[in-house]
């Protein structure tokens, strides 16, 4: 019977238009937005079945749902994914008369007015294609009949298992998102989330279920309760909060009347209103739905994390893994704090906050396992007033805000787990708090947590590059935690109406009374949180040539540790508002505050200036007794920046100057080696012109002559020459005393010189051995590849068990790829490396080429 597609598009436009209008007519809720997808789905489903059998397919075809069109669902304006699933493949031996047919078919899809995108293959084609793109081996795991052969169907189902690598499947998907995440700026909290990628959006569940179904746990989140991957509680969270989400989207589809998956500006108000949501003096109505976003995206957060940790654990049977115990609370489970017992918090609320200092004490653990973030989403209850004024919780706060590193990570994690706004009450009034202005691309609480990172930035030598003179500044602070509380509180009052400074003054005075924080410390704190717009104002607003502008600012000041810390937190406000709001200029203006400011009040340059000045004296004064010629070390100096000379002693420098002064614009590489001031082992110099591979190359020799590196400063240098310092040990445990280190150090010197400026192939690594105790204990590898404040170079933080050779085996992955290392931090952490690098390549800015790398590097460092 032939086709009438007139009369079909009709039908088809006139159903879809009821059951829009239905849903646009009636309560907003879950219920009616599940039942509208379902309805949309069986719409589809109907409609494709009347033009399949319009059509002259062959007998043993089959019509496949993929996608989200696969999972039975289907949003207003989301495009029909299907798969043509022929007998034969359609492009090599099949039967070329088929093709009028499909061609027919996708016509007929397209004028009835379905939006379909379509492949047609064989079953055979469908596995080849899996095998090469993860994307559609995700598509044919969610694959749904629709008409056509069942047995084709099930032949599809079993290939698609039958070649399915699950831990190849968990690494890839783990990988693809957080490279989503990274692309949606790693928070739920941005001010134009797009709900269905971004971080707590939809697709976060589906990747849940992707790695369930692909393992085998489960389809849905009752299966995976009653498999014993969620409590019943927990499936009923992520039911309410995937329901709000999914309700969310449909409105937004349905409002902007096209496929739209952000929550912009222009639309926030529409859906809000279409929720019931309505303007008061307090809240807007489009502040009262991104809250409700807000709260359902940070669920979906806790749960995602503790679900995929879960599958996790038993796609790679790592919950039989040995635990070594750390105390009575805790136990490090493969590199994971685990609490020992599941009512640990129940039993001891004292435990809640010590969690998160037993993990920035112990450099080994990379997070909380499953069962210990299950534990902190179960306790919140736990956290109530008596919780928040008892002293062993408050020293427990303060003592985190003390440690000498990991407040980054441990204050998002207080904020992701919700321990921070049930411990600080006032910090809880502002999550999820929407910052209507050009300025902020933040909520209130992720701008903050932006804020400390960026302050905390300025006390790691990693970030030394992107904001030398903050960081000159902060060598010279003798207590960071007095800028992370600051940096905590300045904007903590924000919503309330009035004056957030002020307010925010007001609350940090009493943060500081509750935590024993008293005299010039306290007024400090205040000052900062009070007065952190006022440097911004008057840089940016005021003539910085008139003097009264400069007297009147000094007077505001009063000191030069005021006016420190106030530059360092006011620099971080800035940068932590939206990576399009900082520029030179705006920092050239507050740095000429800072130092009219400082001549004002009688001080003198930052302590770096003069603690560098003092070092290149020295260094100078070192080269007089070498009999050097003096400023002869002119040359060499002008082409370095203030980081080397952060980085190096002046001992390392007068070598270094010994070295080079006759070589600053050598063609040929210059090696020199000399037995290290640490007391074991050799200290080599390489300086080359740079090149991709040459960090590569220098490591491969080390490798292949049996040295292991301990530590690597690499120093690109502004006329683009490298000047890399490295630490060796020999493998075998060679003596360097005696009459043998000379040899030694000439065979380095010109073995070295000839691997730097040879042109040769980078040879294969060795197979480096493991420990006894790795075998037992073995760390999984992790590899993060971030972007720097100003996206122009990556930071790559590698996590491996270590073993001989792996250097070389990281830096021969990044030559491959034409990632030029500009620096290197390498730390040994007992049978652990975790290490550093500062890269740049073209390849990073390519989304598939960097997923290609991160991939390569973690097979190579699990090889």
């Amino acid at each position: 019977m032939p086709l009438d597609v007139a009369a079909l598009r009709t039908q088809f436009k006139t159903a879809k238009t009821e059951l829009l209008t239905q849903f646009q007519q009636s309560r907003a809720s879950t219920v009616t937005a599940s039942r509208l997808l379902t309805q949309l789905a069986k719409l589809v489903d109907r409609t494709l079945i009347q033009i399949w059998e319009a059509h002259a397919l062959p007998k043993g075809a089959a019509l496949v749902a993929v996608g989200g069109y696969g999972r039975g669902e289907l949003f207003p304006h989301s495009d029909v994914d299907v798969l043509m699933l022929l007998p034969v493949s359609p492009s090599i031996g099949g039967d070329e008369s088929l093709a009028p047919s499909v061609e027919s078919f996708i016509s007929a899809c397209w004028d009835i007015g379905l939006e379909i995108g379509s492949s047609v293959r064989s079953v055979e084609e469908c596995g080849e294609e899996a095998q090469r793109d993860v994307t559609v081996q995700t598509a044919l795991l969610e694959a749904r009949f629709i008409c056509g052969s069942k047995a084709r169907f099930d032949e599809l189902q079993h290939s698609t298992f039958d070649h399915l690598d699950v831990a190849a499947f968990v690494t890839a998907k783990m990988l693809e998102m957080r490279q989503r995440h990274t692309k949606y700026e790693d928070t739920p909290y941005s001010l134009e989330p797009n709900c269905k990628e971004s971080p707590g959006g939809l697709r976060d569940l589906q990747v849940v279920l992707w790695l369930a179904r692909a393992a085998r746990l489960g389809k849905n989140w009752h299966e995976l309760a009653k498999n014993g991957l969620l409590t019943a509680f927990e499936a009923r969270q992520l039911q309410r909060n995937e329901g709000t989400l999914k309700l969310i989207r449909t409105r937004l589809h349905q409002i902007a009347g096209r496929r739209e998956d952000r929550l912009v500006f222009d639309l926030q108000t529409a859906v809000a209103e279409s929720f019931g949501y309505t303007n008061t003096p307090e809240l807007r109505a489009s502040e009262a739905l991104m809250r409700r976003y807000y709260w359902a995206a940070k669920a979906v957060t806790q749960l995602n994390q503790i679900l995929i940790l879960n599958i996790e654990e038993r796609v790679h049977g790592s919950q039989d893994a040995p635990m070594r115990p750390i105390n009575e609370r805790f136990m490090d489970r493969g590199g994971f704090l685990e609490v020992t017992s599941d009512d640990l918090y129940q039993r001891d609320p004292h435990a809640i906050l010590a969690t998160f200092l037993t993990l920035q004490q112990d450099n080994t653990l990379k997070g909380l396992s499953a069962r210990t973030l299950r534990a902190l989403y179960n306790a919140r209850n736990v956290m109530d007033g008596a919780f928040r004024k008892d002293p062993v919780n408050r020293e427990a706060f303060m003592a985190i805000l003390r440690q000498p590193q990991g407040q980054t990570r441990v204050m998002r994690l207080l904020n992701q787990t919700s321990v921070l706004g049930r411990y600080l009450w006032v910090f809880r009034r502002i999550v999820g708090q929407m910052q209507h202005d050009l300025f902020h691309v933040y909520t209130v609480d992720q701008h903050i947590l932006m804020v400390v990172r960026n302050v905390r930035r300025y006390f790691i030598p990693e970030h030394a590059h992107e904001y030398p003179f903050c960081t000159q500044l902060a060598a010279e602070w003798d207590k960071p935690w007095l800028l992370y509380v600051a940096a905590l509180f300045h904007d903590v009052a924000k919503g309330r109406g009035g004056d957030h400074s002020v307010l925010g003054g007001t609350e940090v005075r009493r943060f500081c009374r509750d935590h024993n924080i008293t005299g010039d410390d306290a007024k400090l704190i205040e000052f900062l949180v009070a007065e952190h717009l006022t440097m911004s104002r008057v840089a940016q607003k005021e003539d910085l040539s008139d003097p009264d502008v400069i007297q009147a600012f000094a007077k505001r000041v009063g000191n030069e540790r005021a006016l420190t810390g106030l530059y360092l937190l006011t620099v971080a406000d800035i940068r932590g508002t939206s990576p399009k709001v900082w520029n030179a200029w705006k920092g050239k203006l507050l740095e000429d505050l800072y130092k009219l400011t400082l001549r004002a009040l009688g001080g003198a340059r930052p302590h770096m200036d003069a603690e560098i000045e003092a070092r290149k004296q020295q260094t100078r004064h070192t080269l007089a007794l070498y009999y050097m010629p003096t400023g002869i070390e002119e040359p060499l100096w002008k082409t370095l920046d203030m980081s080397y000379f952060a980085r190096h002693d002046s001992a390392d420098i007068a070598w270094h100057t010994r070295m080079l002064w006759r070589h600053v614009q050598t063609e040929k590489p210059v090696v020199a080696a000399r037995l290290s001031s640490v007391g074991e082992g050799l200290q080599v110099l390489v300086y080359s012109p740079d090149r991709p591979d040459l960090f590569a190359r220098i490591c491969g020799y080390f490798d292949k002559a049996g040295f292991s590196i301990q530590d690597a400063r690499i120093h690109t240098s502004k006329s683009g020459y490298a000047l890399d310092t490295f630490q060796i040990l020999a493998a075998d445990n060679m003596a360097f005393e005696g009459v043998h280190y000379r040899d030694l150090i000439a065979l380095v010197e010109n073995q070295l010189a000839e691997a730097v400026a040879s042109d040769k192939p980078l040879h294969e690594p060795s197979r480096g051995r493991l420990s006894r105790r790795v075998k037992s204990f073995p760390v999984k590898p992790r590899v993060s590849l971030r972007p720097d404040e100003r996206a122009q170079r990556w930071l790559l933080s590698v996590s491996a068990s270590d073993r001989s050779g792996l250097l070389y085996v990281i830096a021969r992955t990044l030559a491959r790829h034409h990632v030029n290392v500009q620096l290197a931090k390498v730390s040994t952490l007992g049978e652990r490396v975790e290490d550093t690098f500062l890269v740049t390549g073209d390849a990073l800015r390519q989304d598939k080429l960097q997923l290609t790398l991160e991939t390569e590097l973690l097979e190579a460092l699990a090889a």
